[in-house]
């Protein structure tokens, strides 16, 4: 699930969700949201994919390199 690969990716680059919000430009709940129950839009989950360094596919499948 996308929930789990986002904490992974987050972990695996040493962020907090703190972090990794103010990078993104969201607040710290959205990141805790998206780790436990909410999906990303759309938006996000090419901001996410992007600053990962993935395609969005790879990040919605759960393919991590």
């Amino acid at each position: 699930m996308i929930h789990e690969v986002l904490k992974q990716l987050r972990e695996e680059a040493g962020l907090t969700q703190s972090e990794l919000a103010h990078e993104l430009g969201v607040d710290k709940t959205t990141v805790s949201h998206w780790e436990i129950d909410r999906n990303p839009s759309e938006e996000h989950i090419e901001e996410l994919a992007e600053f990962y360094g993935i395609t969005p596919e790879e990040l919605e499948c759960g393919v991590i390199r």
